[in-house]
């Protein structure tokens, strides 16, 4: 198994890196577009009303479609009236919207705790639709407001969070964060990853064209930590909001696209949360 998920990242992180590196921008909206195309199929599978096992795959598939007619006048500079409109729509009303939910209404699910509740929802299955919509719009619009590399430092905040958060439970977890969704989370990791999160975002304002770099132009240094710190716990939130959905649906993964990871969703649950509101508090939307 180990073996497994070390060849799966591998290659992964080849794609991605393929992908930053390339001399135009299609081939990393093509994997963003793809990889939430996906996250949107295997979180249907979670929600989906009834055994229907036809509609999450329409769901992503019509998603894609949506995703590319969408990006290709965004990258050739020749937007027609009704991709400016349909952009203005979706980063002022969706975007916001959907950063509102995650951050009163996914948040209250979590720490409500009913991993008993009924897995098949209509509401869930609409929200995660509008929530992928909205996190593909915040991280392809970041991308060509700021480049590549400004989207590896925006991920590279939940990379810390993750990666402090299990060291730190690990090292001193005491209280249980919750119970009744992911058992193995304390307050005290979760307290570590902000920590790391805060303290990465503050350093990287010293790396000129970083997410850090770009929120210290726009926020004195304290407001920089605050919104650090919101975001990491937002990232918190939407694991422990995947966790709550499978447990819901009685699954330990949320597919096996990616062998000894699971699924697309289980990689970037944390980053669903994360993009819109980076999106909005980095004020880069259509630049």
């Amino acid at each position: 198994m180990l073996a497994q998920r070390v060849v799966t990242a591998i290659i992964l992180l080849a794609v991605l890196l393929g992908a930053l590196l390339a001399a135009t921008p299609w081939p990393l909206v093509l994997l963003l577009s793809l990889a939430a195309a996906c996250a949107l199929w295997e979180w249907l599978r979670l929600t989906w009303p009834g055994k229907s096992s036809m509609g999450p795959v329409l769901a992503g598939l019509l998603f894609f479609v949506f995703a590319l007619a969408l990006a290709v006048p965004w990258l050739d500079e020749t937007s027609s009236s009704l991709v400016l409109n349909l952009s203005d729509w979706l980063g002022g009303w969706l975007v916001p919207a959907v950063a509102a939910v995650w951050v009163i209404g996914a948040t209250a699910l979590v720490v409500r705790g009913d991993a008993q509740g009924r897995a098949g929802s209509a509401w869930l299955s609409l929200f995660g639709v509008l929530a992928v919509v909205a996190a593909w719009v915040a991280l392809v619009q970041l991308y060509l407001a700021q480049g590549a590399w400004f989207l590896v430092s925006l991920m590279a905040l939940i990379w810390c969070a993750d990666i402090a958060a299990y060291f730190t439970g690990r090292a001193f977890g005491r209280r249980k964060l919750a119970p009744r969704v992911s058992p193995g989370k304390t307050w005290e990791g979760a307290a570590g990853g902000v920590v790391a999160a805060v303290a990465w975002v503050l350093a990287s304002t010293w790396w000129p064209g970083s997410f850090g770099d770009v929120l210290a132009a726009r926020w004195p240094w304290w407001a920089v930590a605050v919104i650090a710190a919101l975001l990491a716990a937002l990232s918190i939130v939407g694991d422990l909001f995947e966790s709550l959905l499978k447990r819901r649906a009685g699954v330990k993964d949320s597919s096996q696209l990616l062998p000894g990871h699971g699924g697309v969703y289980d990689r970037i649950d944390a980053l669903l949360p994360v993009a819109p509101v980076a999106l909005l508090l980095s004020g880069l939307f259509m630049s």
